[in-house]
């Protein structure tokens, strides 16, 4: 039997004819990815075989971090189809961070959560992350100072600084994620932020916000009077 193919279905149950017809949104994940290996194995459709990968790696948040030999393991999943996979999905990564190759300019705490949100918010270890900006508010430097459970003792205002010295910056936004998702502020968080603050104060380099990124939402320490 040979491979099964997207054209071997009826033109209303093809991908490729509905996303031409109503776009790629109308689609559901696996169809889209069914248009990205093309095709099945000797006993299953291209559609069956997307679906499988989407149980095996429980979605995409999983799939966007599987390797070479991860999908390989997949039944129907050879080189070929794991690399258009992969690819797709590093396509994906590099335009969502087009905006990034410019100065991007925050004049909120939602500019500031929107620039950092799809790369804070699947991470499982807690980062803590350091935005040097211009006087025009503009980003000039990113850098993750810390990685771990945040505390006032470890998250130190030397490290926090030392770079905004270097790249002569008017101004710093922090950020860091909660990887439960809940960005409801702790203790340390408070502590943290009140330090840097203070010091910056005396150094003379504003710290404009702390905000904490959580799944898909965000709470700034500035619009809870903290900064």
């Amino acid at each position: 039997m040979d491979s099964i193919l997207i054209r071997d279905f009826p033109n209303d149950e093809r991908p490729r004819e509905r996303f031409i017809k109503h776009g790629p949104e109308s689609l559901s994940n696996h169809e889209l990815i069914a248009i990205i290996i093309q095709t099945g194995s000797k006993n299953e459709s291209v559609l069956s075989l997307a679906n499988k990968l989407l149980v095996h790696f429980d979605g995409l948040r999983l799939l966007k971090d599987a390797s070479l030999d991860e999908l390989k393991t997949i039944k129907g999943i050879g080189t070929v189809k794991a690399i258009q996979l992969l690819a797709s999905i590093e396509l994906g990564r590099r335009v969502s961070n087009l905006v990034y190759s410019d100065r991007y300019c925050i004049r909120s705490p939602e500019d500031a959560a929107k620039y950092m949100m799809n790369d804070m918010r699947f991470l499982t270890q807690e980062h803590f992350v350091c935005l040097y900006l211009n006087t025009k508010n503009q980003v000039m430097h990113k850098q993750t100072v810390f990685i771990g459970s945040l505390n006032a003792s470890i998250v130190h205002p030397r490290e926090v600084y030392k770079e905004a010295f270097r790249r002569s910056a008017a101004s710093i936004i922090c950020l860091h994620n909660h990887p439960s998702g809940d960005p409801s502020p702790s203790r340390e968080d408070i502590e943290v932020t009140k330090r840097l603050v203070e010091c910056g104060k005396i150094i003379g380099i504003d710290l404009l916000d702390h905000i904490i990124i959580g799944e898909n939402k965000f709470v700034s320490l500035k619009e809870k009077g903290y900064v």
